[in-house]
Order: C-alpha cells, then structure tokens, then sequence
C-alpha cells in the first residue's frame, strides 16, 4: 500500500504547447529527493485530456525508465469509454506502471451499476492494483460510497482517490471499509482532516510547487502527530485555495513557472493564469515560504 504524499503531477510543457521532456526529467527527479510517496502522472492535473494517446502512453513509459523503480509511478488511465480504459490500463501495466488511476467516466455519466460494470471490466482486463477516482465536480457523476464498497471487493482495486472535498462522508466509508483499502484524498484543503479519520495520504496538486513541505505534513499525519502536521498545513492553506482560482492545472503551471520550475505552456482549451489571481498565487507562494 502506498501511503502519503502523491503528487498529481503537471505534465511540463513549453510555451509551443510541446511536451518538455528535460523538465519532466527534472521534475522527476525532484519529488524523489523531496520525499513523495509517488507519483500519479498523466491525471487531470497532467492534462490528460489534450494528450494524444501515443503522448499520454509515451508520458508513463518516460516516467517509469526515469524513475527506475526509486518511486511508484500511478498512471491515470481513466476514459469515459470502457474500451479505451482497458487499452490505456492494459498498456501501463505492460510498460510497467506500479498501480493505475481511473477515474470516473465523465461527460456520459453514467448510473451506479454503469460505474460498477465499467470498474469490474477495467479491473478483469490487467493484474495491476487500481485506484478509483471520484471528482464529480470535474465529471459530472459522483461515485457512491456503496458503489465504492461493491468495488472494494472486486479483484485488484485497492483504494480511492475522494476528490470530493467531504471529509463526514470520506470518514465514513473509511469506517466501512477494510483495513487492506486505502481512501487518499485529492481535496489539498481537507487532506489533513481526512488523514485524522484514517486516510492514508493525499494525491496532491500543492506537492508540485511544495514536496518537501506536503510530504512531511502527511508523514507527520500517518504517525499521528497531527499538532506539528497541523502547522504545515497551515503554512500552504493558502497555496492550496490559490492553485484552484481557476481550473486546475492553470494555476499551479503558473507557480511553477514563477518558481522557475517549469515554462507555463499548455494546451488549449486551457490558457494562462488570469492577471486578477496573480497576486492570490505569489500570496501563497510567500506564505507557504517557498
């Protein structure tokens, strides 16, 4: 089981919209010294969604020969076609991913038992530990915690992403779960709060401009030292409301760039952070002492 800080990890690209393979390469490299759990490429903060298909398989397989078995890669590997699932899930497992992400189908959105079928098929097509994925603010479907708990019981889902920001809820299937699962949030703001009623990490955008700081702030919460947990979390509160001003990953591409981390490119429809928020971003920046 993985457990802490995953980094929901931007796919760097330069100002053409091109993939930055050298900045990858760094940003890997990066996480694996400040301490991350692992790493989720090729999610919705990778911008799976403007990546062709040959990119986004391409993007796995760099990260993985990059990584080198130092880091678990976590591939994001959801569709809202079932079929396509399976050939993404499938290839990462071939390349050598440690668990894939799969998030909810979107845009079709589909009935609990088409969320039950669609999982179940995913999940008899590889032997590879899958993490579920429920953000109904991005899909437009959510998940139930019942149709989480039927999937608790099929083959190799292992755990979920709750990108939901409900703690009362999260905390409640946490309770109905076994111990063998793992609830991570990917709500930054409510992660440590999750973590207080038994999460066993955070899938986290802030960990791409903050590792060090949201790696400790998880160790510290699974060894229930949530008092000195609490002051990190603190310190990037504001950070982690400032990366969602606009939709992810324009504003944590933005910080990026300011920190000299990355080039702020990206593809279309996604443009750049908007001037009004930039003082929001460099506040976080500051306050998180960056």
């Amino acid at each position: 089981m993985i457990t802490g800080s995953i980094v929901a990890l931007v796919t760097p690209m330069q100002l053409s919209g091109a993939i930055d393979w050298s900045a990858l390469e760094q940003l890997i490299e990066h996480h694996i010294q400040a301490g991350t759990a692992a790493l989720g490429v090729v999610g919705t903060t990778g911008e799976s969604a403007t990546l062709t298909v040959p990119e986004h398989l391409e993007v796995i397989k760099f990260s993985i020969a990059q990584a080198g078995g130092r880091i678990p890669i976590v591939a994001g590997t959801g569709s809202n076609s079932t079929h396509e699932a399976i050939e993404l899930t499938v290839a990462a497992a071939e390349a050598g991913a440690d668990a894939s992400l799969l998030v909810t189908p979107y845009y079709n959105r589909p009935t609990q038992e088409g969320l039950y079928q669609h999982f179940s098929k995913v999940t008899a097509a590889v032997n590879l530990p899958i993490i579920l994925y429920n953000v109904p603010g991005r899909t437009g479907v959510d998940m139930s915690n019942e149709t989480v708990l039927r999937l608790s019981e099929v083959g190799n889902i292992v755990a979920l992403k709750d990108a939901t920001g409900d703690v009362q809820r999260g905390a409640e299937l946490i309770r109905q779960l076994p111990d063998t699962f793992a609830v991570y949030s990917g709500d930054d703001p409510t992660a440590l709060e999750l973590m207080r009623h038994g999460g066993k990490g955070n899938v986290s955008v802030t960990a791409n401009v903050a590792a060090s700081q949201m790696a400790e702030m998880c160790r510290l919460a699974l060894m229930g030292e949530f008092d000195a947990a609490a002051d990190i979390d603190k310190r990037l509160s504001g950070l982690n409301k400032a990366l969602f001003l606009e939709p992810n990953p324009i504003p944590v591409k933005w910080a990026m760039a300011e920190l000299d981390m990355i080039d702020d490119g990206m593809r279309l429809p996604l443009t750049p952070l908007s001037a009004e928020y930039h003082a929001a971003v460099k506040a976080g920046i500051a306050q998180a002492q960056l």
